[in-house]
């Protein structure tokens, strides 16, 4: 019995030395690899991390997002899987706050990082317009929001549908332009966690950002959609 009870114990601080000496490695490449201060060394050392999973694993090639390197900015992006935050993060280099449906922030084993990501919850069903006052807050304090307007999953395959207005009247009310995302060659689309697991040939388009006005929302909306929505047949410029 003694023999077998040192043997257990030998094998369990084993495995405890490996795990930690994985984690310490992914912690170093992680760090390396990051390209936006999130206020803490362990959530730089993630933003790392995605951006290598983007690169590597989906061959993520990108047009940069041109935010300024200060000020208030909202991203608005078509939405396809839910490889599409990842994307999003690893194309830009400042910090990006995500408005999510509140059902998805309370996905089990995940809020602690949608937290950590000081991701907006939008309760669809109940005060959504706590997120927006969230959301005016943030852009108030300078700070990159980022939303996909269809509210959805939505494919290019699927039915026309309008954009929320909600990215519009953000914009009017804080000020901050809207910077135009698209996202293609995602092999699991139309599925959340299928988007992250299944390979693809991730690729991001950035366009010229929209300023919008009270009395043209339909137009900016209009203008807006028409970039989301439309499939761009050329290469982003090749960044990794």
């Amino acid at each position: 019995m003694p023999l077998s009870v040192d043997i257990g114990a030998a094998g369990l601080a084993g495995a405890c030395l490996a795990l930690a000496l994985v984690v310490a490695w992914l912690w170093r490449i992680g760090r390396r690899a990051s390209a936006a201060d999130w206020g803490a060394d362990w959530k730089n050392a993630i933003d790392g991390l995605v951006r290598l999973f983007c690169a590597r694993y989906h061959r993520f090639r990108f047009a940069p997002v041109p935010l300024p390197e200060h000020g208030a900015a909202i991203l608005a992006c078509n939405h396809v899987s839910g490889l599409d935050p990842l994307l999003i993060i690893a194309a830009c280099r400042r910090p990006v706050r995500f408005m999510i449906a509140q059902e998805q922030y309370n996905r089990f084993g995940l809020q602690w990082l949608f937290r950590a990501g000081r991701c907006i919850p939008v309760d669809r069903n109940g005060h959504p317009q706590r997120a927006y006052r969230a959301a005016l807050k943030a852009l108030a304090d300078g700070e990159v929001v980022a939303l996909f307007p269809h509210g959805k999953i939505h494919l290019d395959s699927d039915p026309p549908q309008k954009l929320k207005a909600g990215v519009a009247r953000l914009a009017t009310l804080s000020g901050a332009p809207i910077y135009p995302l698209r996202v293609q060659g995602i092999v699991g689309e139309g599925h959340v966690i299928g988007g992250v697991v299944r390979r693809s040939h991730a690729r991001l388009y950035s366009f010229v950002p929209i300023e919008c006005v009270a009395r043209h929302h339909p137009a900016c909306l209009n203008k807006l959609a028409r970039l989301l929505e439309t499939p761009v047949n050329e290469e982003p410029a090749l960044q990794n």
